[in-house]
């Protein structure tokens, strides 16, 4: 199955809006930190419902924000969920960004880089539409050391990518950006039953739910363009 027909089916059930509720925990508080002043254009990366490009207007006074997404399924409800003529959605491939060269000022992606069939030239060309200063946001939950995440690609059609924090670092890296930042966004907000409640259908005990939520939560890794 291709990312195009895989996120179609999950736009067509509503699960686009139910991986903005999840993510939101952590979303929120990766965007504050995003260097954007009044008026940068922006691309969100696997926007999916367009939660993080509206909010980044709403909060951020970006100017231009465009997501983009393989899903055009994601990418029309997307649409259809935003009432801002300065926030545009379009359907392309990670692989070959419709962008100019030093053409974007920000790039956030949340839960979708590791959905690029090759990440490596997916970080290059990343790095070939920042402007000099340019920062790219990478947030993602499935990664090496969430040891809770890696049972997610059974249920997944796509390969995915799935990279340790190292790892992170060194294509940033090899991609020419500079690794800025990189760090843990714990998830406060989901709610953990008392231990008395476990197993539940889905953690076996309370200690592991605290680990995937508390500790490992959200893996942001930062990117600046020279």
């Amino acid at each position: 199955m291709s990312v195009r027909e895989e996120f179609d089916d999950w736009a067509a059930s509503g699960r686009d809006r139910g991986m903005e509720e999840r993510h939101w925990h952590t979303a929120k508080h990766a965007l504050a930190r995003m260097p954007i002043e009044s008026g940068d254009t922006v691309l969100d990366l696997g926007c999916g419902s367009g939660y993080a490009g509206r909010a980044l207007r709403d909060t951020k006074d970006a100017g231009r924000v465009y997501g983009l997404d393989g899903s055009p399924e994601m990418a029309h409800n997307a649409a259809g969920y935003t009432d801002e003529s300065a926030v545009g959605y379009l359907v392309g491939d990670f692989d070959e960004l419709p962008f100019a060269d030093d053409s974007i000022d920000h790039i956030w992606s949340m839960e979708a880089f590791y959905y690029a069939a090759d990440p490596h030239h997916t970080l290059e060309e990343i790095a070939r539409v920042l402007r000099p200063g340019g920062t790219f946001y990478c947030a993602v939950n499935y990664y090496e050391e969430n040891v809770h995440s890696h049972e997610w690609q059974e249920f997944i059609a796509i390969e995915m990518t799935r990279w340790d924090r190292h790892q992170y670092r060194e294509a940033f890296r090899e991609a020419g950006l500079h690794v800025a930042e990189q760090d843990n966004i714990p998830d406060r907000e989901i709610t953990i039953p008392p231990a008395a409640e476990f197993p539940t259908e889905d953690w076996e005990t309370r200690e592991a739910m605290v680990e995937r939520y508390r500790e490992f939560g959200t893996l942001l890794t930062v990117g600046v363009a020279p």
